[in-house]
């Protein structure tokens, strides 16, 4: 188990680049860093995470030491402790559920968005940090996207204490992983995301492509059915519920 050393501060700009810094500078493993406000909060793909008072802005900070094979593990891992922690502060609302790569979705609207960083060394991570946004009293705006909040959904609960819950599903979720490895992490992320066969349309770097969800590699990939084949993503913004 990780014993976590919680920082709570008013305002920072990232909790992940405060993370980074800390990480570049020899800080050990277990750094938890939590801010009531962020002014320059970063989301996936580059975009602007806005994260308002009464939300959670939390990172923390781990130095695995394992192959850089096996990073992807990161993304799904910090996802399934989320959405416990979520589906525990909603007894009574809507089941949480996991969308590749790194969403958490209410009633198919975005609630929570994870983001990875991590510095390589001779093929093993030599550090990593996550990044863990969740609208907790306030739902911000986003192009495109339809949002929700935990408190819309009926949840009694502080940003501070979501925080703490997700931590200890994180210890959970990091000490299962340390015994098992990727077999107990992938069939964990499944049972909580969007089931198979589920429409899907994906916009990767490389092409855009509309098929059904087919599962993950054993390596935590997107596996997407396109009329009678295959295709794997390891990177990609993913639409729900698209025509093919």
């Amino acid at each position: 188990m990780i014993a976590w050393r919680l920082e709570r501060y008013e305002e920072l700009g990232s909790t992940s680049d405060f993370c980074i810094e800390r990480a570049k500078a020899g800080e050990p493993e277990g750094l938890a860093v939590f801010a009531d406000q962020q002014s320059a909060g970063r989301g996936s793909r580059g975009r602007p995470w806005r994260s308002p008072p009464g939300n959670v802005a939390l990172s923390v900070l781990l130095r695995p030491q394992i192959s850089t094979s096996q990073s992807s593990m990161f993304p799904l891992l910090a996802g399934i402790a989320v959405t416990d922690a979520i589906n525990a502060a909603l007894p009574s609302g809507p089941t949480p559920m996991l969308k590749w790569p790194n969403d958490v979705l209410l009633n198919s609207e975005k609630c929570a968005g994870l983001l990875i960083d991590a510095t390589l060394a001779h093929n093993l991570i030599e550090w990593l940090v996550i990044g863990i946004g969740i609208n907790v009293t306030y739902a911000p705006q986003l192009p495109g996207r339809a949002t929700t909040c935990l408190a819309a959904q009926g949840a009694e609960i502080t940003a501070i204490a979501v925080s703490e819950a997700i931590l200890d599903q994180l210890s959970t979720w990091l000490g299962i992983f340390n015994d098992f490895g990727p077999t107990r992490i992938i069939p964990a992320w499944l049972s909580r995301a969007h089931s198979l066969g589920t429409l899907l349309e994906v916009k990767s770097p490389e092409k855009n492509a509309a098929g059904t969800f087919a599962g993950l590699t054993p390596t935590g990939e997107l596996l997407l059915k396109v009329e009678n084949r295959i295709e794997t993503y390891r990177t990609g913004e993913i639409l729900i519920g698209v025509r093919t």
